[in-house]
This record gives structure tokens, C-alpha cells and sequence, in this order.
């Protein structure tokens, strides 16, 4: 068995248990697990979806994770913030999923979805339809705000490697100004609607449109903290500011300037 056909055997599993389980209503396959999102699978995709529970069965179809497909096969699952749940299996593959039930995910967004299992009202579609919406309302990227936040994750990363805080200062660096600075490259370079864009992660295959961005930032965070920022701080005037108004200039030369760059 190939390594797509052992993906949707298990997606098949998954929807038969969902489909079994008393107190399960529906499943919806998310990002590369679902059929819009196919393309872009491969020997590293994992299974993201939502397991839907009757309403207050949620904290019992976390509790007990017996209905997951290959018992046998499984190594470890652990809760994974408030609905969450992650799960491993001997061969390496991933499921990523929460288990809720709707009143859970009132704040939930999603992208590509497949509703695969459905109770007769629709309430996996009606949900998915409102998380879609959500999403796309709150993801809307504003490029000029996302180049000040980058800003100011690297003036508060390079701050506390400087005052000795190397492992602080590289998360806001490698981690906070990066992913601002992502964002800002995707709003101001690209299409809002280009279709290799993730909703709800900026960095996701930013090497298919952004290629010579992308290699210029993972080189930069091969860096210590301070070059780093420092690279990060050049990507983001070279590529940013020339021609637009919009890019903050002035904040840009007082961080320049405490740090002595």
C-alpha cells in the first residue's frame, strides 16, 4: 500500500469510527487531509480535523480515545490546549484534531475543510461554514501593522539576549518578529488571495512564493540571536520600505540606533 492510499485508508477509518461512536456526530478533515487541500500532501502530512461531539460530550470523547482507528499502532496521545488532542502513531504519522463538542469551538477557524460525517441538521457544515468565516474576517493581513510588530518583537528579543535572556530573546526574534515579518512579506508582496496561503499559519510554504525571501530568512535564523535580528531587520528594509510610504521608517531608525546597528 502506497503512501496516499494508506493516508485515505486512514481517513476512511477515521470517518467508519466517528460514524460508530454513540457520541460522535461528524468529522471534518482539515488542511492536506481534506480533498481541496490533496495537492498538497506528501510523506510528511499529518491528519488535522475535528471530531464532533453531541453537545456536552466533549470532555468524554477526549477522555477515552478508544475510538481512534489502529489501537495497536498507537504510541502516545496527549491533550493539547483545552480541545486539542495529539496522537502518534508507530510508523510516525500524526493526528492533530480536537474533540468537541460545538459549544467548544465557538472561536474555532479553519481553511480547507472536508465534512465527511454529518448528523442530519448539518451541524458540522454549519460549523465548519462559520469557523471558514471567521478565519478569513480575522486573517485579513495588514501589512504596515505587521512590519511595527516585527519591529518591536526584535527590539524586545534583541534587548533581553543582550541583557544575558539568549533563550527569550531568540523566541521573540526567531519566533514573534519572524512571524511578523511573514506576514508582512505575504500582505505587501502577494495576493491576498494567492492560493498557496494558509490561513491560520503565515510561514506555511512560504518557499513556493516567496522563494528568495524564504531562503534569506532561514539563513538568518541559523544565526545567534543578535545576527539574526540584525539580518531579519536588513530582509525587512531591503524588501519592505523602498517605494512604499506605509513602511515605519522612523521606528525602523530608532531600533537601528539603540542597538548601534
Amino acid at each position: 500500500m502506497g503512501d496516499a492510499q494508506r493516508f485515505d485508508d486512514l481517513s476512511d477509518k477515521l470517518a467508519r469510527a466517528v460514524r460508530e461512536h454513540p457520541e460522535l456526530v461528524g468529522l471534518a478533515l482539515m488542511g492536506s487531509a481534506s480533498e481541496a487541500g490533496r495537492h498538497r500532501r506528501d510523506e510528511w502530512s499529518d491528519h488535522d480535523f475535528f471530531a464532533i461531539a453531541a453537545d456536552g460530550a466533549g470532555p468524554r470523547v477526549r477522555a477515552d480515545l478508544s475510538w481512534l482507528p489502529r489501537q495497536e499502532h498507537l504510541v502516545l496521545a496527549l491533550p493539547e490546549g483545552g480541545a486539542g488532542v495529539v496522537a502518534l502513531y508507530d510508523d510516525g504519522h500524526l493526528l492533530e484534531f480536537a474533540a468537541a463538542h460545538p459549544a467548544e469551538l465557538e472561536g474555532a477557524l479553519a481553511g480547507l475543510t472536508t465534512v465527511t460525517v454529518d448528523d442530519e441538521d448539518g451541524t458540522v457544515a454549519t460549523l465548519i461554514a462559520e469557523s471558514q468565516a471567521r478565519a478569513a474576517a480575522t486573517t485579513a493581513i495588514d501589512p504596515a501593522l505587521e512590519a511595527g510588530l516585527a519591529l518591536i518583537k526584535l527590539r524586545i528579543g534583541v534587548g533581553r539576549a543582550r541583557r544575558g535572556e539568549v533563550v527569550s530573546g531568540g523566541l521573540f526574534v526567531r519566533t514573534w518578529a519572524l512571524q511578523h515579518l511573514v506576514r508582512a512579506l505575504r500582505g505587501r508582496l502577494l495576493d491576498p488571495d494567492e492560493p498557496q496561503r494558509d490561513l491560520l499559519e503565515p510561514t506555511r510554504r512560504l518557499e513556493q512564493v516567496l522563494p528568495r525571501q524564504a531562503a534569506a530568512l532561514a539563513a538568518a535564523l541559523e544565526l545567534p540571536v543578535e545576527p539574526a535580528a540584525r539580518a531579519l531587520y536588513a530582509l525587512m528594509r531591503d524588501e519592505l520600505e523602498p517605494g512604499w510610504p506605509e513602511f515605519p521608517s522612523r521606528a525602523a531608525d530608532v531600533v537601528a540606533q539603540r542597538f548601534g546597528w
